[in-house]
């Protein structure tokens, strides 16, 4: 079977949309970058350097080694599947991502989207 376009598709490519659709709701770039590096373990330079690179999301999510554990407390819908019965290990990954940016651009506190123990 063939792998699912989004795979090779490139991280840099889909960010802004992701920066776009956090700012039409007055959230910042910079909530989005916590966001995902909150869910892959990246740090800041590591983003950075994923996005100059135009690394895929597979790779991307591949060299994520320290992905967030709490990131299976992520629960809900986006794009009509519940993430959390995603059986597609990569396909899952990327849906918490999407879903996390979901939250943000909905105007949850940061606290409840990146699931803090305060929160939970």
């Amino acid at each position: 079977m063939a792998k699912h376009r989004i795979y090779t598709m490139s991280f840099a490519s889909v960010y802004p949309h992701y920066i776009t659709k956090a700012e039409k709701k007055g959230r910042t770039k910079e909530e989005v970058d916590e966001i995902i590096r909150w869910l892959t373990g990246y740090s800041q330079e590591e983003l950075e350097t994923h996005l100059e690179k135009q690394t895929d999301f597979e790779t991307f999510f591949a060299e994520a080694v320290h992905l967030n554990p709490s990131r299976s407390l992520i629960k809900g819908v986006i794009c009509g599947v519940r993430v959390e019965e995603i059986e597609e290990p990569l396909m899952q990954e990327i849906r918490y991502m999407d879903k996390l940016i979901d939250e943000l651009a909905k105007g949850k506190k940061k606290e409840k989207i990146l699931r803090t123990s305060a929160s939970l």
